[in-house]
């Protein structure tokens, strides 16, 4: 496993990993040895209880992540598009333990709004520019793109963004609920803060179920999804969080959980 990086930050601090696109020279592109760095972070974090909760965003203030790189894309081959690749690794993403925060300040474009998809909770300054623009190259978004910008914003956005290769800003993709918040630029740290120690506050174990309860209840039936519901619910009740959160709020203190 990758122990030291070269193309990101990893910083851990108070119970959040930050982890920082660090190729501003290329607007972060996301070139193989980046995406197997990700993969190596994301890894470690899941092993670390400490961490609570998973910050990407990218260096240098203009770009979250500009995309694929596009010279290695070009090199590509018919069936290396049926490996895993960037859509395996976003899907680990999506179904990380913990809670995952995309802090989007520039251009995230492509591969990179797919990234940005993939997490849970989406901030976006005013000077983010977000699309999926693959068409451009005669091809479609591959990692996750079709399916998650229809499942968010829904389908008739879904293909006028992809269709016409529309890129929005950040106060627009608040507007259609392509990203949860809309921040300032300077203020963008401190917004992931808050919002992650809101997240911190919350029983650990109820979070990872509340999240597999959403995800893996979301495309099937309603009878299903609720029984996903109810059976999570039921590894809840059976905790020692679920017995410290009540009792902390019948003693009208605050709960010290222990994912547990």
């Amino acid at each position: 496993m990758i122990t030291t990086y070269s193309n990101l930050l990893v910083e851990k601090k108070e119970g959040i990993m930050w982890l920082t696109l660090n190729r501003p020279d290329t607007r972060n592109a996301l070139d193989a040895q980046t995406l197997e760095e990700i993969e190596a972070a994301f890894t470690d974090a899941e092993a670390d209880e400490m961490v609570r909760v998973i910050v990407v965003q990218g260096a240098g203030g203009k770009s979250f992540a500009a995309g694929a790189d596009i010279k290695q894309l070009h090199e590509r081959e018919a069936l290396e598009a049926l490996i895993p690749g960037m859509q395996g690794l976003y899907s680990k993403i999506e179904n990380c333990s913990k809670v995952t925060i995309a802090a989007v300040n520039g251009f995230a474009l492509g591969g990179g709004c797919e990234l940005a998809m993939a997490c849970d909770i989406r901030i976006a300054t005013k000077n983010a520019k977000l699309g999926l623009p693959e068409l451009n190259l005669g091809i479609i978004p591959g990692a996750g793109g079709t399916q998650r910008l229809s499942r968010i914003v829904g389908k008739g956005r879904a293909l006028d963004m992809i269709l016409t290769g529309k890129i929005i800003d950040g106060e627009e993709a608040e507007r259609i609920g392509l990203v949860n918040y809309f921040t300032d630029e300077e203020n963008l740290v401190e917004k992931a803060e808050a919002v992650a120690a809101d997240v911190m506050k919350k029983g650990p174990v109820a979070v990872q179920l509340v999240k597999f309860a959403i995800h893996k209840g979301y495309d099937v039936d309603t009878d299903t999804a609720m029984w996903i519901e109810k059976l999570s619910q039921a590894v809840a009740f059976g905790t020692e969080d679920k017995k410290e959160g009540t009792l902390a709020f019948i003693e009208k203190r605050k709960a010290e959980f222990q994912n547990k």
